[in-house]
């Protein structure tokens, strides 16, 4: 092994938020500042969302249609390989400072077992040395408030309730008032200190450390200092439709999703925009601590030796066609940040890659780094060489594609309104520079397909199907995302071969 791995990720963390792709007004320096030093992926795109389905793709290179794992809560086959088990193959205990949202595969445990109760599980491998779970009441983050002299309610979540003592609520949407407790005692704080005091117990063996920041993840609300970060005067637009009834227009299934409570964004134009602007805030203050990351990395030497990869598991919407949290097909959800430091890459500091990325891709990177086999079932492809080169490979993607399931095993939400069972809940998308192209797994009389042409409708407010043009263009389309199906069908052991003269052959593609 080279030196260490610190793998980041920050839930639900847009890709177009980020000062150095040259937002309107977020500023991120730290992040800006890692960019700067490594190289910065413009085009990068989770294969799924939500939480759950997209972190197994991210941890097991593969896309949904293969792991399978496609809801918050459906198992992840205990059979694929990982990013942890990887790791401890190439020497490294690998250690988690935070959650992965990994379903437990019930073949594994006893009927009877609590983890068939939460899907926050841990991904099989990680050593979890902080593992705080939300679900599980975020225990150690609490325990760690305790130990700060903070006053800390039995139900800790509940310090996301706003404050009352704050003057000029009345003049704020809803998600200005500050939280209960103070900047310095957030959860993104609580794990970078637990990280840091775990780097400052160890002696100068390799580490593989996953750190995974649950914010900007809703509660949408931050402490004091951060909650009057940014002004709602300074959302001046949305990407969308002007109306949501013209929004809902578009397809049923937009209509669908504006009318669920939850998931549909705030009515009033005040509490829409003053909830952009507080995920904004939370996406500074994440910042701000990893600061104190880098700066311990930096201080120690350890920043030389060091691996640092910054992504997420998918974005958010963020008021954006009249929509909150993740899902469907809109870009909003998958584009999401990719940096990667590698502190042997001095020929490629502060490029910027704007080919087409997928979080599948850093599993393979990470084993080419770590010097270990890519595992036969990945469908992505290493980054190695456009982070040490800049050189994109030949044959290289001119193509995202993702996936997502709306089915709802519990309470067969959809499935009832809709009269179709669950597995006709589910959408492929496949996205070029220019045209996006959406297949229902749904009868086109429930779900027909969509196309935006993106030169001529960057807001995706034209569906081009039905006429001329479009259908000839969806025809086109079409094929392509059925051939990426059938090129990429797992391959664990379609990629073997029994030979009489050679034995076991094995082809990575």
């Amino acid at each position: 092994m080279f030196g260490n791995v610190l793998f980041i990720t920050a839930d639900q963390w847009r890709g177009d938020s980020l000062g150095c792709v040259n937002h309107p007004f977020l500023s991120t320096p730290t992040l800006d500042e890692l960019a700067a030093d490594g190289v910065l992926f413009r085009n990068h795109f989770a294969n799924t969302a939500p939480c759950g389905p997209s972190r197994a793709s991210l941890y097991t290179g593969m896309y949904a249609q293969n792991h399978r794992s496609i809801l918050n809560g459906t198992p992840l086959d205990a059979r694929f390989d990982n990013v942890a088990l990887l790791a401890r193959r190439a020497g490294y205990v690998p250690a988690l400072f935070g959650y992965t949202d990994t379903s437990v595969d019930p073949r594994t445990v006893a009927p009877d077992d609590p983890q068939l109760q939460c899907y926050e599980g841990v991904l099989p491998g990680f050593d979890p040395v902080v593992n705080d779970p939300e679900l599980y009441g975020s225990l150690r983050w609490a325990e760690w408030l305790r130990s700060k002299g903070v006053d800390t309610p039995p139900d800790v979540q509940r310090l996301y309730e706003p404050r009352t003592d704050v003057a000029g609520t009345e003049h704020h949407g809803a998600s200005w008032a500050p939280t209960q407790f103070a900047a310095e005692h957030t959860e993104t704080a609580f794990m970078i200190e637990s990280l840091i005091g775990w780097l400052e117990e160890r002696e100068n063996s390799p580490f593989f450390a996953h750190l995974s920041l649950i914010r900007p993840h809703a509660p949408f609300r931050n402490p004091l200092g951060y909650h009057d970060l940014y002004s709602a005067d300074l959302i001046t637009e949305f990407v969308g439709c002007e109306s949501r009834e013209e929004e809902m227009s578009i397809h049923p299934l937009n209509r669908l999703a504006i009318d669920l409570p939850g998931v549909g964004c705030p009515i009033s134009d005040l509490d829409r925009r003053q909830q952009r602007v507080t995920y904004h805030a939370m996406q500074r203050e994440v910042d701000d601590q990893l600061a104190r990351l880098i700066t311990y990395l930096k201080t120690t030497g350890l920043y030389e030796s060091t691996l640092i990869i910054f992504t997420s598991d998918h974005g958010e919407m963020g008021g954006d066609h009249w929509l909150q949290e993740k899902l469907g097909y809109w870009d909003q959800s998958y584009h999401i940040p990719l940096i990667v430091r590698d502190p042997r890459a001095d020929a490629t500091r502060g490029q910027v890659v704007n080919a087409f990325t997928e979080s599948v891709d850093l599993l393979p990177t990470i084993a080419d780094w770590v010097g270990e086999p890519i595992p036969l079932q990945c469908d992505g492809h290493s980054l190695a060489p456009l982070i040490s080169s800049g050189e994109i490979p030949a044959h290289w993607r001119d193509a995202v594609f993702w996936e997502w399931s709306f089915a709802d095993p519990e309470h067969l939400l959809p499935e009832t309104l809709l009269g179709i069972p669950s597995s006709h809940c589910a959408l492929n998308v496949v996205r070029t520079a220019t045209h996006k192209y959406v297949q229902f797994a749904a009868d086109s009389s429930v779900f027909e397909p969509l196309l935006f042409d993106l030169t001529e409708s960057p807001h995706e407010s034209r569906n081009l199907i039905g006429t001329v043009p479009g259908d000839a263009a969806a025809f086109q389309m079409a094929q392509r995302l059925i051939r990426w199906r059938m090129r990429n069908d797992e391959r664990t052991l379609s990629s073997q071969f029994l030979s009489e003269s050679k034995g076991l052959i094995s082809r990575s593609s």
